[in-house]
This record gives C-alpha cells, sequence and structure tokens, in this order.
C-alpha cells in the first residue's frame, strides 16, 4: 500500500470575477461540492472563499492529478449551481486558479488564512490577492 500525503491549497474564481457567492449562496455551494468531493474521496480539509472566488485546502489523492481534482470540483459544482438556478444567468468558474503545495509547518496558517476570508477581503480585493499569490511564489 501507497502512502502519500500531498496537501494543496487551490485558489479559483467565478468567471469575470462577477460576485456570486454571496452570504446566502456561498453556504450552499461549498457544502455541495464538500459533499461532491467525499463521494469522489476527494478530502478537503478547508472550504471558504468570498464573493468572486473560493479558496480550497485538500489532500491529493495518490490516484488523480491536481488539474483532474480540480476539474472534478469546479465541473461539477458550475454543474449543479446551473441545475440547481441558483442564478438567473448561467454561472461559470474561470478557467484558471492558483494551487501549491503546503508544508505541514504551514498548514496552521493557511487554515487560519482561508477561514478568515471576510474580515481579509474587507482590507484587499481578490485580484489584489491574486497577483500577490503570483508573485509570492515565482509563478
Amino acid at each position: 500500500m501507497s502512502f502519500v500525503k500531498v496537501i494543496i491549497h487551490a485558489v479559483w474564481g467565478t468567471k469575470s470575477h462577477y460576485p456570486f457567492l454571496t452570504k446566502e449562496i456561498m453556504p450552499k455551494v461549498i457544502e455541495h461540492i464538500r459533499q461532491n468531493a467525499l463521494s469522489k474521496q476527494i478530502f478537503i480539509d478547508r472550504l471558504n472563499g468570498h464573493t468572486e472566488h473560493l479558496h480550497c485546502l485538500f489532500a491529493l489523492n495518490a490516484d488523480i492529478s491536481i488539474a483532474k481534482t480540480l476539474q472534478l470540483l469546479k465541473g461539477e459544482s458550475a454543474y449543479w449551481i446551473n441545475q440547481e438556478k441558483l442564478f438567473q444567468s448561467k454561472f461559470e468558474w474561470a478557467d484558471e486558479y492558483f494551487a501549491i503545495s503546503v508544508s505541514e509547518s504551514r498548514l496552521d496558517k493557511v487554515r487560519e488564512y482561508i477561514d478568515d476570508q471576510e474580515s481579509y477581503h474587507k482590507k484587499v480585493a481578490f485580484m489584489q490577492e491574486y497577483e500577490e499569490f503570483i508573485s509570492r511564489y515565482n509563478f
């Protein structure tokens, strides 16, 4: 049996950064993504966000790539959101995403950061946050 523990912090936004994820909608979307992930044996440690994006801290399964994991989470959730007609217009996630591995020593900091998205985004806009990630991790 193989033992793999790779923790990924992924961030993805709504198409055109439209603020679809209101306080009423966000919990429904998060709960659905969590349930879908469980059914696909994807372990989500943290999932939170703000009006136009989500942060997800998940364990990478030994049998699946980061790209496939995010396709399963993003694609299926967009399909579900549209089937449930949570919005009058068609919902889409942006194609791009940010993903980076997280060391054991940084897990608690990343968890705290993800949990604190609402207050964080009172000070920092999503695009500024995204650009800081790209810069900090030399993408």
